[in-house]
């Protein structure tokens, strides 16, 4: 019997990840600190509870890695601080737990007897590497652009200018040929952590799969943190009537991908058939706009709150998103299946079955990024609507 340890296994993706295996006769192994920023709670539920070895422990904690990864022939590594805002203050905290964290699990698989099954590691990556990603100009062709000067959003110049003949540029989609470009320090983390393991893997001679996830969504996932989840913090405000108020103009836009289609690929990396080492995108191929995305949330409830575009703007955040999903199609055999309005159907259908979360948490957290220096407005912020 194939035995899988994952860790973070308690989080979002961990325990969606951890049914599916177990539905596939797989044993899970669980090495898990319930991070109170990221968990709802502080154990399993029922559904796993007995079904799971537990290890609670941290992931930079060598003795309980040693531990989790004796008799292991497949890693599954999604332990890690996520949210980009957060990450730009608290930088030591995100390469402890990211960089450090998956040094401490590569190290003991180089150097312990008891991990030497492990013959495979799918890393929880992120799109957040490539910055911007793929742009196209007119004139140009195919552009990455760097990070928009903040002296333009203040202008309220949001959309992406070629850096040779400054013409607007228009999004296209982002293959894992990209070059990096990370814009926060978790996109930097994440990029450090997929090329180690990517690294260790090609040297081992192992396979191994950075799955670059874009915004992943669903049932299950965290209503608590403030710093990451777009359908987590819209469904919250509205269910507490507030306004939801978005950054820029409501035109930015970003490529949901469903919490199935994640397990969905993340399983057929573990079940994997031959030889790989490399990264794949892990998404739906669509964008779709926040504005757009806000009134869905609204309609969904029936509620009366206001959509206010605020022209207020994030330090470092990227304006679009779409993911070139061809290679994991070729190489897993990846199609989504779960469109963007089913799951978010699915989604808001559980918030509802969910208890109100803290009402001042997310004003707090754009509160603490503003104070960081983080956040801006814009010129044009009173003429948008």
């Amino acid at each position: 019997m194939k035995l899988v340890l994952i860790t973070g296994g308690a989080g979002f993706i961990g325990q969606a990840l951890t049914l599916k295996l177990l539905s596939e006769g797989a044993k899970v192994r669980i090495l898990d600190n319930f991070s109170r920023q990221i968990h709802n709670t502080d154990s399993l539920p029922e559904s796993l509870l007995d079904k799971v070895e537990l290890i609670r422990a941290d992931v930079r904690d060598r003795e309980a890695v040693r531990k989790a990864l004796e008799g292991v022939n497949t890693v599954v590594h999604l332990a890690a601080e996520t949210g980009t805002g957060q990450s730009m203050y608290e930088i030591e905290r995100y390469f402890s737990v990211n960089v450090q964290g998956t040094a401490v699990l590569l190290d003991v698989l180089q150097n312990e007897s008891t991990a030497q099954n492990v013959k495979s590691i799918i890393v929880a990556s992120s799109r957040a590497v490539y910055g911007e990603g793929a742009y196209r100009c007119k004139t140009h062709g195919k552009v990455y652009p760097n990070q928009r000067e903040k002296s333009l959003l203040i202008s309220g110049n949001f959309d992406l200018i070629c850096p040779d003949c400054e013409s607007v540029l228009s999004v296209e989609p982002t293959s894992e040929s990209a070059p990096f470009k990370p814009m926060s320090m978790y996109g930097l983390t994440k990029q450090i952590q997929e090329q180690a393991i990517l690294l260790y893997a090609k040297t081992k001679g192992i396979n191994a799969f950075a799955l670059r996830y874009q915004n992943v969504y669903g049932p299950g996932q965290s209503l608590k943190n403030p710093y990451t989840g777009l359908l987590a913090v819209f469904s919250n405000l509205v269910r507490q009537g507030k306004p939801i108020e978005i950054y820029e103009d409501g035109y930015e836009s970003r490529d949901f991908v469903y919490i199935s289609d994640v397990v969905d690929a993340t399983s057929q990396c573990i079940n994997f058939d031959g030889d790989f080492c490399g990264a794949l995108n892990v998404g739906s191929g669509i964008a779709t706009t926040v504005i757009d995305v806000a009134s869905k949330v609204k309609s969904h409830f029936n509620a009366k709150t206001d959509i206010k575009c605020t022209g207020v703007f994030r330090v470092g955040d990227i304006r679009h998103n779409i993911a070139d999903i061809s290679a994991a199609n070729v190489i897993l055999g990846f199609t989504p299946k779960v469109f963007f309005d089913k799951g978010l159907s699915n989604f808001l259908d559980w918030v509802e079955t969910q208890p109100p979360e803290d009402g001042g948490a997310y004003t707090s957290s754009v509160l603490e990024l503003d104070s960081k220096g983080l956040m801006g407005r814009s010129n044009l912020a009173s003429g948008l609507k």
